[in-house]
């Protein structure tokens, strides 16, 4: 009977980083879902979708006094990110890749929403001397802090899918990465971002609550 129960539960879901390679296919995914009746996407301007379950929320991630009571629900997706190059400057990426998710993150979890499904990178550490992966591995420590019930947080490897904006040193890494991993260095294959995004979802919806770290080819085996 708690089975069947499951199957009529509607979600909420509230998601952050929605125009980015990996957000994009999950918010198009979460529409299609039978179990989400509603997705909350928060924005710094309008992506032009319309959708009768979108609630496109247009807002400045800088002033959460403004949008933080509106993260409600029952599950937050984290996508957001940026590289050194789109921000310019390391302060500018702390914002994004820390300041931003973690602001999210701590309002989901005092408005009771029970569920957080992190996107991190394979190589996150806190103490590591790369900065990106500092800064990822920041975050994760931070959110785990969190009252959440559920908590996971996924490190891929390199995201295969075509993104809107061209990384040539990431293309070039792409195509080495296929091959290489065919033979040797498994764990570092390219994580599809379409299956990535289903397996979001799917950890999102099932009952299980918790911490858990998903690395690598992991995420291929949930």
């Amino acid at each position: 009977m708690e089975s069947l129960k499951n199957l009529n539960v509607k979600r909420i879901a509230n998601i952050i980083g929605a125009s980015g390679l990996v957000g994009q296919q999950l918010l198009d995914q979460l529409l299609d879902h039978d179990e989400f009746e509603k997705v909350r996407s928060f924005v710094r301007r309008s992506s032009g979708i319309t959708h009768p379950k979108l609630e496109e929320i247009v807002i400045g991630f800088d002033e959460p006094e403004t949008w933080k009571h509106l993260v409600k629900g029952d599950v937050l997706f984290s996508t957001l990110g940026t590289t050194i190059k789109v921000a310019k400057t390391r302060e500018n990426q702390y914002l994004v890749d820390f300041t931003y998710q973690y602001e999210f993150a701590k309002a989901a979890s005092e408005n009771g929403v029970g569920a957080y499904i992190l996107v991190s990178s394979m190589g996150a550490d806190s103490k590591s001397s790369i900065f990106y992966s500092r800064i990822k591995g920041e975050l994760e420590e931070a959110v785990a802090l969190l009252p959440f019930q559920k908590l996971i947080i996924f490190q891929p490897s390199i995201l295969d899918g075509d993104r809107k904006e061209k990384r040539a040193g990431e293309k070039v890494g792409l195509v080495i990465s296929r091959f290489v991993t065919k033979f040797m260095l498994k764990n570092y294959r390219p994580t599809p971002v379409n299956m990535l995004a289903e397996k979001m979802i799917r950890v999102s919806v099932d009952s299980t609550p918790g911490f858990r770290l998903v690395k690598g080819t992991e995420i291929f085996s949930i």
